[in-house]
């Protein structure tokens, strides 16, 4: 392999050093194998994904970074490609967990008549997340009937998406970890099937508080608060999230790319 010239790259004025094959005498460059090869909007990545991690909705990111409101709905779906593969590997490589707490947050996919469960465990004390699942639910109280009236039968995944977390976050975890939960009726029998030589506790959820969002408690001592802590940071943080907004989820593969892309900023800048 030998230097074959350089050019001057137009979308961020950086010069890039040309390569040849000297066996094969193929070209190429150091730029032809980087994930964002080929994209003419590359400078506006990383100020992209400081954006969605902070409130700000897709269409305003389009406004500030001066680009077109598709070009933000490509960027999502890659910001958050490279975003999972960097939380797989700190998932892989993060040293073993002593104990975490795991519950779930409600959210909605267009109407509250298709509700959403995002499971997410958390690190005690660091307020690491070590991983998120998003399942479907049906609608509950004076909406269920006419959700199933408008939308038909929504099946309840929501223990699938919680042993489908547990299951991920088994290997980063001690053999006799601690596991703090509320009393949903759904998560004694997964962890024991998971961690069957956890220290498993459950506290009462508390009554919200005015501030974060809701999801703080208005306890003396809430034994839950680096969950608590961390749900009112995601309500706050994604804009998705935000009770009482606008900005909703109409496809959940794209809740699923925002939040890979907030773990992603939580765990390397915010904690």
């Amino acid at each position: 392999m030998i230097r074959d010239g350089s050019f001057l790259r137009k979308s961020d004025s950086r010069r890039i050093q040309r390569l040849k094959c000297s066996s094969c005498g193929k070209r190429f460059s150091t730029a032809t194998f980087d994930p964002a090869y080929r994209q003419n909007k590359r400078k506006v990545n990383f100020q992209l994904a400081r954006l969605l991690s902070s409130s700000v909705s897709l269409r305003r990111s389009a406004l500030i970074l001066g680009v077109s409101r598709k070009t933000v709905e490509r960027k999502l779906k890659f910001i958050a490609s490279m975003a999972k593969t960097k939380n797989q590997s700190f998932q892989k490589n993060y040293r073993k967990v002593e104990s975490f707490q795991f519950d779930d947050l409600e959210t909605i996919e267009h109407t509250k008549c298709k509700p959403l469960s995002i499971t997410i465990a958390v690190e005690d004390k660091t307020r690491k997340i070590l991983g998120f699942e998003v399942s479907q639910m049906p609608a509950k109280g004076h909406l269920a009937r006419y959700s199933v009236k408008k939308y038909g039968y929504r099946k309840d995944q929501r223990q699938g998406g919680i042993k489908s977390l547990l299951d991920t976050i088994k290997d980063m975890t001690l053999e006799n970890v601690s596991i703090t939960s509320d009393e949903h009726p759904y998560y004694p029998p997964l962890v024991r099937e998971i961690f069957p030589k956890s220290n498993y506790k459950r506290h009462k959820g508390g009554r919200g508080s005015i501030t974060g969002q809701g999801e703080l408690k208005k306890l003396k001592f809430d034994p839950l608060f680096s969950l608590n802590h961390t749900f009112a940071m995601l309500r706050a943080n994604i804009n998705r999230l935000v009770r009482k907004t606008w900005c909703t989820t109409k496809d959940r593969r794209r809740l699923e790319d925002h939040l890979n892309i907030y773990m992603h900023f939580h765990n390397t800048v915010l904690t």
